[in-house]
């Protein structure tokens, strides 16, 4: 199946271009080491919840996610 550009809805890796958030994921994930806390605060159809679920994806095999 070849990827399509998503710009209605959350993003799939295996439907969708997506770009490389593995920096941002590392960042967030110190943060969380450290016991900070952090906001994704961004304008409407920016990635966040795309963003939110590819770092579930991420951590889930260190941590327990709710």
């Amino acid at each position: 199946m070849a990827k399509i550009f998503n710009v209605s809805a959350d993003c799939k890796p295996d439907k969708h271009y997506m770009v490389d958030l593995t920096d941002r994921f590392v960042m967030i994930k110190e943060l969380i080491d450290e016991g900070s806390y952090f906001t994704i605060n961004r304008a409407r159809q920016y990635g966040k919840t795309t963003t939110l679920r590819a770092l579930y994806r991420y951590l889930q095999g260190e941590y327990y996610i709710i």
